[in-house]
């Protein structure tokens, strides 16, 4: 009897655990959507991953030291991953901090970015998505850039 109830408890505990990390997955899966369509050059599977108003935004060093808020238009840059490039853009990311409320989720990735196996540069991604009925959408992007001290 022991032996069953410990099996129930031990049942229990991985179902709860599993459907905690569903939504992490699912999460992760959108973004991981995003950039296999960067490396394949393909613009439908990346707007696929976008909500229709999403945004984005880089923090930027200027070379006059200062630093400014740029604002992207998601459409150039969609236009751009569809466009014919000689060199593939492969940016390889690591999940460090994925947090869930209900519908929305904030994740925090650094990454490294390579035209082709030449690295370009490296920074910190943070994304905002949004559950819809269509499953996780991301809704805002904001990264930074540099060349060096980049994430190991």
């Amino acid at each position: 009897m022991k032996k069953i109830i410990l099996f129930a408890c031990i049942l229990f505990a991985s179902f709860k655990t599993f459907a905690q990390q569903t939504d992490k997955d699912a999460v992760k899966q959108t973004i991981n959507i995003m950039f296999d369509a960067m490396r394949k050059g393909d613009s439908t599977m990346l707007r696929s991953t976008f909500h229709k108003n999403i945004v984005f935004e880089g923090v930027a060093n200027k070379k006059d030291g200062t630093v400014a808020l740029d604002i992207d238009n998601p459409n150039d840059f969609i236009k751009a991953v569809g466009t014919p490039h000689k060199e593939m853009w492969d940016e390889q990311i690591t999940f460090n901090d994925i947090k869930i409320d209900g519908d929305l989720a904030s994740v925090w990735t650094p990454y490294k970015f390579y035209l082709g196996k030449t690295f370009s540069h490296c920074g910190v991604d943070v994304f905002t998505l949004m559950r819809t009925p269509a499953g996780w959408k991301i809704i805002y992007i904001v990264d930074t850039r540099r060349k060096g001290n980049c994430p190991e």
